[in-house]
């Protein structure tokens, strides 16, 4: 595996690797918002991506709990390989979209038991994703468990569906349905196959993304505090676009000295 890395320090240093990058949206290239609609990611780290991606041949995709109608719009205008809703949606490098989606009596079922309960909790917050519902409470902590409970029931009266908890929200989604199978899956096409995977993310969402790049000997990287499987550490967003900056000095550096041994 090409990876030099600092044993001593929290992060890895990457040069002279033929890398594969993946990166969370929410807390990792964006600071997370009390609503999930105040999210962005700065323009300079945008304009980093799109570099860094031309630099690695276009191996560079988002994976989030997000669709990726929204993934699009926070990193406009760059638009590249995604997969949204923890895998559910996955665009490739050539821009096929693949998309599971629940059956329609389910998913309008759901959607009315969920509005119809969460309307009697203030500062709670519903987020319909298609295929996917996302339960936020992070404005309303004293229904934490409220939210909870109606996630667990609702998942055994719809039998195909699981639950995903993360940071103060919990989400309904398909079984089966989660990022490390939507990296393992791009690892297996172009541009991705053949490069040593590089995984950034923060939540409990990460962590089948965490490892499923450890399996693959990879490197993976936990934003934040809390255990993890991840091999790395940053300590906020902040300190991943310090990162970023790195990286990409890193990898223009390397172009730079192959043009020079052509």
């Amino acid at each position: 595996m090409n990876q030099v890395a600092d044993p001593h320090a929290s992060y890895p240093t990457l040069t002279n690797g033929q890398y594969a990058f993946f990166f969370d949206v929410d807390g990792t290239l964006a600071a997370i918002q009390s609503r999930p609609e105040a999210v962005f990611i700065p323009e300079q780290v945008i304009a980093q991506l799109q570099q860094l991606s031309a630099h690695s041949q276009g191996a560079l995709a988002l994976v989030s709990g997000r669709p990726i109608e929204q993934l699009d719009a926070l990193a406009a205008p760059w638009k590249g390989p995604a997969a949204g809703v923890h895998g559910a949606e996955r665009r490739d490098a050539e821009g096929h979209l693949q998309r599971i989606s629940l059956p329609s009596e389910v998913e309008q079922a759901l959607r009315t038991e969920l509005q119809d309960a969460m309307a009697a909790w203030p500062g709670t917050q519903l987020e319909v994703k298609g295929m996917a519902f996302a339960l936020h409470y992070r404005q309303a902590m004293q229904h934490e468990q409220d939210v909870l409970r109606l996630a667990e029931q609702s998942v055994r009266r719809f039998p195909g569906l699981a639950l995903q908890p993360g940071k103060c929200v919990v989400e309904i989604k398909p079984q089966g349905i989660d990022k490390g199978a939507a990296i393992r899956d791009f690892m297996q096409q172009p541009p991705f196959a053949g490069r040593t995977p590089v995984f950034i993310g923060d939540d409990l969402t990460d962590e089948k993304g965490f490892a499923a790049v450890n399996a693959a000997q990879g490197i993976s990287i936990k934003v934040g505090e809390g255990a993890t499987q991840a091999n790395y550490r940053l300590e906020d967003v902040n300190a991943v676009y310090g990162w970023l900056e790195k990286t990409l000095l890193l990898s223009e550096q390397d172009n730079v000295g192959k043009e020079f041994r052509l």
